[in-house]
């Protein structure tokens, strides 16, 4: 199916690895023009020189996103380069472990700064541009922000700001044809992923453990998947899609973990 994506210059924060990184190369794999947010230049360069290479198209640029003034600079930058955007995916973002019990209001903060402030920072810069082209905004969100986990209360929060905006800018862009989406995440297998689960005693007993209660086939969603679901919805193949929270888990979130075990 064509997407109609052809061109088509679409922001991705958080675009060098894991999810942003599926994300880009599937944009670019659609004839789209994605442009990296990250605050690794090498790392930026990497991914989008790959896809140049490969007969794409791709841009980067660096940016620390949890300073406000940043996210003004890039945006600008970009909207210079191309002279349009047709499309934003908040994505950049980190779980931390700033605890109601011990964390402190600095840490709490500099949380909501890593995960959730840049997205409302980055879509309103970018919104003048989205409006001329009738663009759409995609969130990706986490499944924490709808089962908890413990010790995360900086990121659950964000997570469910996240929710939250995606379904109020659906409703205060209608007027601009703007559809604004989320994406779930719940297990998904990344390279931070395993950077943390290579840090617990047997990693590959915790691998197992996770994966079995996923109620799809008992395993991680991938990258790919993620990806997908994310380029559909900012295609107009998706034109009458807008506020809605799309959990791509394996039933992780809404079916009974216990059918793992069926």
């Amino acid at each position: 199916m064509d997407l109609n994506l052809k061109n088509k210059v679409i922001i991705v924060t958080g675009g060098a690895k894991g999810i942003g990184e599926g994300i880009v190369r599937a944009l670019a794999a659609e004839g789209a023009i994605p442009v990296i947010i990250g605050r690794s230049e090498e790392d930026n360069k990497k991914v989008a020189d790959d896809i140049i290479a490969k007969g794409g198209q791709a841009g980067q640029f660096v940016a620390e996103l949890t300073r406000p003034e940043e996210c003004e600079q890039v945006v600008k930058a970009i909207a210079k380069q191309y002279g349009r955007i047709d499309g934003l995916v908040n994505n950049a973002g980190v779980n931390d472990g700033v605890s109601l019990e011990n964390g402190t209001y600095a840490d709490f903060m500099s949380s909501l700064h890593k995960n959730v402030v840049h997205y409302y920072l980055v879509a309103q810069y970018a919104l003048p541009l989205l409006k001329e082209s009738k663009g759409a905004i995609l969130n990706i969100t986490s499944k924490v922000a709808d089962t908890g986990q413990g010790n995360t209360s900086g990121y659950a929060a964000s997570n469910g700001a996240r929710n939250a905006l995606t379904r109020e800018w659906a409703v205060e862009l209608l007027k601009y044809g703007i559809r604004v989406n989320a994406v779930v995440v719940a297990e998904c297998w990344t390279p931070l992923y395993a950077d943390w689960i290579n840090t617990l005693p047997d990693p590959v007993a915790k691998r197992k453990e996770i994966e079995a209660k996923i109620p799809l086939d008992q395993r991680m969603t991938t990258t790919a998947e993620i990806a997908n679901t994310v380029v559909f919805l900012l295609s107009d193949r998706s034109s009458h899609t807008t506020g809605q929270i799309v959990y791509v888990d394996g039933g992780y979130v809404h079916l009974d973990r216990a059918l793992a075990n069926v």
